[in-house]
């Protein structure tokens, strides 16, 4: 494991993924999530490790992959059989793909060896570290906190908890890391000054003092001091036998020990006009999960830009879906811990709210960009959840002109229709959905082939039925119930 954290500067920037990789995926998670609900833990395990390795830094793929497994072991806290001499290989390859920069290699091999045991220590700290590499800070946390519940008195993993802790400026967490490392070892001289540093640093930030008091020993405090108080600019002017040149190496020592927060909110301080610094500033907050201060980071830059300000405007709105989302992940991942119905219940109430949250917004942006096909299918598609059915299908209908959405669009048409009992209607959009996928095996053509066997069958039209549920049985012969359906196909012509 690495000796100490690299700074966030000297790192690359994760890439996003591209739209269609990204929606591809979102297909494979719910595939994954149904088959997890069937108790079919080892292919939901291969769907889950699909989303994971290709989108490392998404932390809902993270929590289902691991609730799947945890349901898998039952708990056991200790994975598979003989899991400990299986795991090494995969140990081994994680590290030197990630010595390479073959992060999907990387990762494929981490999933790989968690799905003999996911509470091994060792690689779930190799992959919190191959998250720090690229950058994905909430993934990193999550497998520090996975690691930190799993082995809560453990060194490294206190250790790298710690690091990364200090590094976003969760205080209280680092300081609780580095005692725990004292406790363990007494004689560690890194955990002191890592407690003395951090219980200094918690006091400026809490009182809001200048990190400039953090000064070195020739007429400079250092790290500890019990003296702090408020930085004076003519503290330079006033020593008389200070050079220039020492003023400004000074402030470059100064500026190296601020925290990108710290950097940014100075930033803003001396040209509040710079809008650039209000989105850098709320990214900040993002990344550690601080939806409030972010969105109120966003409306302090939008009364500089103007109320009008769509850039501002939609940041704040994206702020606001995220924060819904978080919230229903939150509580989606304690109902699979604890299936209650309180926990239901609140699960249910939050993807309401949620899709509420996405669907004013949605409408918000459609109406200032009425052309745009994609907003008019988001739209469309939260209508459809909100139970809207009717005011769902010319959304849906209008958006069927995007050629990257046309496929999705028609299933989502036929399950409108069908929803309002207009079954011809609903059954032709869901053959050219079909048609539309063409070979490819994809969810939503499996989906398509599935609502059409399933409303043909409903109609009496069982050659239909037939065709279309055994081409889904060719494809995925586990998928939903369609043996039975095939079975029950199969005597609806014995009777007849």
């Amino acid at each position: 494991m690495k000796p100490e954290q690299q700074s966030p500067e000297s790192k690359p920037g994760p890439t996003p993924l591209p739209p269609a990789a990204r929606q591809r995926l979102q297909k494979v998670f719910e595939h994954a999530r149904r088959c997890a609900e069937k108790k079919d833990h080892d292919y939901a395990n291969q769907l889950f490790t699909q989303c994971v390795v290709e989108d490392p830094g998404n932390t809902i793929y993270l929590q289902d992959y691991f609730a799947n497994l945890h349901k898998k072991y039952g708990d056991n806290k200790k994975g598979a059989r003989l899991a400990g001499l299986k795991i090494k290989s995969h140990r081994s390859t994680l590290g030197k793909a990630a010595g390479k920069g073959a992060w999907e290699d990387a990762f494929q091999a981490g999933c790989t060896a968690l799905a003999l045991n996911p509470w091994d220590i060792p690689t779930l700290l190799a992959l919190a570290d191959a998250c720090d590499q690229l950058r994905h800070q909430e993934s990193q946390l999550f497998f520090l906190r996975y690691a930190l519940n799993t082995s809560p008195l453990a060194v490294e993993v206190n250790r790298q908890a710690g690091l990364a802790l200090q590094g976003i400026g969760q205080f209280d967490q680092a300081i609780a890391c580095w005692q725990r490392v004292q406790q363990a070892s007494p004689q560690s001289e890194e955990a002191r000054q890592a407690v003395a540093r951090l219980s200094v640093e918690k006091t400026i930030s809490d009182g809001g003092y200048d990190t400039t008091l953090l000064t070195s020993a020739e007429g400079e405090q250092r790290p500890g001091s019990s003296s702090i108080a408020m930085h004076s600019r003519d503290t330079v002017g006033r020593s008389g036998n200070r050079s220039l040149d020492d003023s400004i190496n000074r402030e470059d020592d100064v500026d190296a020990n601020l925290s990108p927060e710290e950097r940014m909110k100075r930033d803003i301080a001396v040209d509040p006009t710079e809008i650039n610094n209000y989105f850098g500033l709320a990214d900040i907050y993002l990344r550690e999960q601080r939806f409030e201060d972010a969105e109120q980071a966003l409306g302090r830059g939008q009364q500089v830009a103007g109320i009008g300000n769509l850039q501002f405007l939609e940041r704040i709105e994206d702020v606001q879906i995220r924060r819904a989302g978080h919230q229903l992940a939150i509580a989606e991942q304690q109902y699979q811990r604890e299936a209650s119905e309180p926990h239901l219940q609140l699960v249910q109430q939050l993807r309401k709210q949620t899709n509420q949250v996405e669907l004013e917004i949605y409408a918000g942006r459609t109406q200032r960009d009425p052309e745009n096909l994609r907003l008019k299918y988001e739209l469309g598609l939260r209508m459809k959840r909100a139970g809207k059915t009717k005011e769902a299908i010319p959304l849906l209908q209008a958006s069927r002109g995007d050629p990257k959405r046309k496929t999705i669009v028609l299933l989502e048409l036929g399950e409108c229709f069908q929803k309002i009992e207009q079954y011809k209607l609903a059954l032709t959009h869901y053959e050219q959905a079909v048609e539309a996928c063409g070979e490819e095996d994809s969810e939503t053509r499996r989906l398509s082939l599935y609502r059409a066997g399933v409303l043909s069958t409903g109609l009496q039209e069982l050659d239909r039925a037939e065709h279309y549920l055994t081409v889904l049985a060719g494809l995925d012969y586990s998928y939903r119930d369609v043996a039975d359906r095939l079975d029950k196909i199969a005597q609806l012509r014995n009777s007849g």
